[in-house]
């Protein structure tokens, strides 16, 4: 199923890059680039009006295909082939490593202190302070 989200991927970019083309190609309220290529001219190979339905039309198509991809992809990426359904929770199935604690008949059972204590406050003599300054009387 790998192979199908590499060939949607491949049609979403050749229809993206095909609708660029042909909007381009369309010819707007001015002369526009579709002009430059002859879209515009009576004596075209559809007629006067047949290349802007044409166009239109292909256009249309291109559309309807870079959005079915689109959709594909998408649902390709939200359900996975590797994905296993299963009922019940996230946990069904773990194994916990850490081993049970003992009961010592107390209705508190005994944990050991995972967490070390937090340090008690430095003393006072560990902290160094400012020397204390004398005020001095001005000189006369």
């Amino acid at each position: 199923m790998e192979w199908l989200s590499s060939v949607l991927l491949t049609v979403q970019v050749i229809s993206s890059l095909s609708i660029i083309v042909l909007v381009l190609l369309q010819q707007g309220k001015g002369s526009e680039m579709g002009a430059a290529f002859g879209s515009g001219s009576a004596g075209s190979l559809f007629g006067a009006s047949g290349a802007a339905n044409f166009l239109s039309r292909t256009t249309k198509w291109a559309a309807i295909v870079f959005f079915a991809s689109t959709a594909g992809l998408a649902y390709m990426a939200h359900h996975p082939k590797g994905a296993v359904v299963e009922s019940g929770g996230v946990m069904q199935g773990f194994e916990s490593s850490v081993p049970a604690a003992p009961n010592s008949g107390s209705a508190v059972p005994s944990v050991p202190n995972a967490v070390p204590a937090a340090p008690s406050e430095a003393p006072a003599a560990a902290v160094p302070s400012a020397p204390a300054e004398t005020p001095q009387a001005p000189a006369q």
